[in-house]
């Protein structure tokens, strides 16, 4: 082997070698947020209520049209499921809950919580309502319903519990789903005659569910708190998502999807 080759050889396998060190490297600084940031661009992650899940895609729209830097992504689930997230400290920027008692549990978690809407309580029932349901008195075990309700942890099993014990209404529920997008879901799929949902869910699926109201005396209002996490990493923009939820823009879109005034 000649002094050329094996100099040539050695150089070559540094080089390798250094490409190999800095390769994971340069995957680390080419994350998203990284990329984002280095284009003027931030992305604001928000975990909220399922319940949330249509109108929020709207108001992710209308944000960015307003704001372009700024991009709004969500994870929707059971507020149960969010406020454990954030306990494990889940890299998000936001939450919205379907409840107030979720979000005062997470206090020291957050920023200071606002209201930015309110819900109201409706049976769903499929199209048409074949079985002729008109209250809650028909969702009573004895009337041999198939009934959906949501997990007691849940702010809409919860709402649901306490409208039909204050009736002495007793339900043996088919299943308890994890949100209220699982009841509506089984109400559609024809797996179950009835289930307590929010209006607002309800209104999602005007084809495949009608909605029985609840009469105010007998039903429970829904609180939607709003507030920034104490580990985001974009607290500025996150804060300003936040109080937009609760001015006039985002309020409109909200109105529209059904839900009532903070």
């Amino acid at each position: 082997m000649s002094r050329t080759f094996g100099v040539t050889r050695r150089r070559a396998t540094a080089a390798a070698l250094t490409v190999a060190v800095l390769a994971p490297l340069a995957a680390a600084c080419g994350s998203d947020d990284d990329s984002s940031a280095a284009a003027g661009k931030t992305t604001v992650k928000v975990l909220a209520a399922a319940s949330l899940t249509d109108v929020f895609a709207k108001a992710a729209d209308a944000y960015h049209k307003e704001h372009p830097d700024v991009t709004v992504k969500f994870s929707f689930a059971g507020s149960q499921q969010l406020a454990a997230q954030v306990n494990q400290d889940f890299p998000a920027d936001a939450l919205v809950t379907a409840d107030t008692r979720t979000m005062d549990g997470l206090h020291g978690k957050t920023g200071e919580p606002q209201t930015i809407a309110k819900n109201r309580l409706v049976i769903a029932t499929a199209d048409g309502n074949p079985k002729h349901i008109t209250g809650l008195k028909d969702l009573a075990s004895t009337n041999k319903l198939k009934v959906v309700l949501a997990a007691p942890a849940v702010p809409v099993g919860r709402y649901s519990k306490k409208v039909l014990d204050r009736q002495h209404i007793k339900v043996q529920p088919l299943s308890q789903e994890q949100d209220v997008r699982g009841v509506l879901s089984k109400v559609e799929l024809g797996e179950a005659d009835a289930g307590i949902v929010y209006a607002t869910d309800a209104m999602t699926a005007p084809d495949k569910v009608d909605a029985v109201q609840v009469p105010d005396e007998q039903n429970a209002i829904a609180e939607y708190p709003a507030a920034t996490l104490k580990v985001s990493q974009h607290a500025k923009e996150a804060d300003a998502f936040v109080k937009w939820l609760g001015g006039a823009q985002a309020q409109k879109i909200l109105r529209d999807a059904g839900f009532q005034k903070p």
